[in-house]
């Protein structure tokens, strides 16, 4: 499966349950990430991750492989106003950012989180962007090397605090 190739292309509505479920499988596996019952509405989010595509500039994107399973999601938003974190990231303008990406834990390694990632660069691009914002934890330190490795650098002022979790801004510059 390694060798495997992978589409990327928006969700379909039919498909939103199946990548909450699969977002949540991916998230609750991250070693000491919150557990539902102390982030029940993160979860909720995660589980309604379809919602999120009824704000404005706003797409879900999946990465399928070639046996039609969803094996990766994010989140694309082209405008940061509706991005939808703390701090001072939704006020940032000529942006587009992502959130949530996952990966199905069967498939990790295997590129589809770089995949994705490179898919919401272009979309940027396309959209005449100066830079992409993006958010990690110290839970998904595995995913930092990736984005630094694709020019990501680290951006403190863009850095919040989700109730006792700190959450860390990266900016590439386009």
């Amino acid at each position: 499966m390694a060798n495997q190739n992978y589409i990327v292309r928006n969700a379909k509505a039919d498909e939103f349950e199946e990548i909450g479920k699969l977002m949540i499988q991916v998230y609750s596996q991250l070693e000491g990430f919150p557990k539902e019952t102390e982030q029940p509405e993160y979860y909720k989010m995660l589980a309604n991750i379809g919602e999120l595509t009824k704000k404005p500039n706003t797409e879900l994107l999946i990465a399928i492989s070639a046996d039609k399973r969803i094996v990766g999601a994010v989140v694309y938003f082209s405008d940061m106003s509706v991005y939808g974190s703390g701090g001072i990231a939704t006020q940032e303008k000529n942006a587009s950012g992502f959130r949530l990406l996952a990966v199905d834990h069967e498939v990790r390694g295997q590129g589809i989180g770089k995949l994705l990632t490179l898919k919401c660069i272009e979309k940027a691009n396309e959209a005449h962007q100066q830079q992409v914002i993006i958010h990690s934890t110290e839970f998904m330190k595995v995913a930092w090397k990736m984005y630094e490795n694709l020019g990501f650098e680290r951006s403190e002022d863009l850095d919040f605090m989700q109730g006792n979790l700190p959450v860390f801004g990266f900016r590439l510059k386009l």
